[in-house]
């Protein structure tokens, strides 16, 4: 299946979580056998080219596409968490969000310096999670210039600040709006 052809499973659904906002929902694509296996192998192919070592994903419909492409690659996943989530000691940063601020953190010790990690996310708005990954992953010692995403609202302008960032950004499909 090719990345038109997928993005026909991708549900909209209208005023989530609020008025006016047209909500892009991957559930319908991760349950299609077919569709989900074939935005997997797109994801892998476009990071086997980044020369992934390591693939992070955000928590957590990044972990559902991020794990899959790093076991289709043969290569490990680190999971970025929220707070708390981890049992040893971690590292994080603090972001803004639309409405308020969040936290993400990450076991170092999972990232052997140098490593070329690839981030791999559901999709990019704008901006500030994929940002706080990048950055959270760069005090590790990882070398972050590439992430990928399923979906990007180029609307949001997320994957623009990302690329300000000095990261290369790929997406399977976009969707306008909001």
């Amino acid at each position: 299946m090719t990345p038109d052809e997928l993005k026909a499973f991708v549900r909209t659904v209208p005023d989530f979580p609020e008025p006016g906002i047209l909500f892009r929902d991957v559930t319908t694509l991760i349950s299609h056998g077919e569709g989900l296996a074939a935005c997997i192998a797109h994801l892998a192919d476009r990071a086997r080219a980044a020369n992934a070592q390591l693939v992070a994903g955000m928590e957590a419909r990044g972990f559902i596409f991020g794990a899959a492409v790093a076991a289709k690659l043969g290569v490990g996943f680190v999971p970025v968490r929220k707070p708390g989530k981890l049992p040893v000691a971690t590292i994080g940063v603090d972001y803004a969000l639309e409405y308020g601020r969040d936290r993400l953190e990450v076991d170092p010790e999972a990232i052997p310096p140098g490593h070329r990690v690839v981030i791999v996310d559901d999709l990019i708005a704008t901006g500030g999670t994929a940002l706080a990954a990048t950055e959270l992953l760069r005090r590790a010692g990882a070398n972050v210039d590439h992430a990928l995403f399923v979906i990007d609202l180029p609307d949001l302008h997320g994957a623009d600040r990302l690329r300000g960032a000095g990261v290369t950004v790929d997406a399977l499909m976009d969707f306008p709006g909001h």
